[in-house]
C-alpha cells in the first residue's frame, strides 16, 4: 500500500520516496523493470502521474512482474497506458 501523502507534501519528495520505492520492490527483476524508469522519469512526472505510478506500485509482485514480462494480460481495471511505458523503457535502453 503506498504512503500517505501529506497534506502539501513537496513533489520532490515525493519523487524520492517513488524512486526508493520503485527500486526496492523485493525482487531484482522488478527492482529493474520499475526501479530504472522511476529513476529516469519520476523528476518530470506531475502529481498525477506519480499518482498512476504509485497506484501500480500497489499491487502485488507476482501480478506485476508477469504483466511486465507479458506472461499474463492485466485486467482491465490496472493502467495498461502506464505499463507499456514502463515496457517501453527498459526496451529502449536494453537496445542502444
Amino acid at each position: 500500500m503506498a504512503p500517505e501523502k501529506a497534506a502539501g507534501e513537496d513533489l520532490s519528495m515525493r519523487r524520492r520516496r517513488l524512486k526508493y520505492r520503485a527500486a526496492h520492490r523485493g525482487t531484482r527483476e522488478l527492482d529493474m523493470l520499475i526501479g530504472v524508469f522511476a529513476e529516469a522519469k519520476a523528476d518530470v512526472m506531475d502529481a498525477g502521474e506519480l499518482d498512476r505510478l504509485e497506484r501500480l506500485l500497489d499491487e502485488g509482485e507476482t501480478e506485476l512482474q508477469a504483466w511486465l514480462l507479458g506472461q499474463e494480460v492485466p485486467p482491465p481495471d490496472v493502467d495498461r497506458d502506464l505499463l507499456e511505458r514502463i515496457i517501453a523503457h527498459k526496451i529502449s535502453i536494453t537496445t542502444r
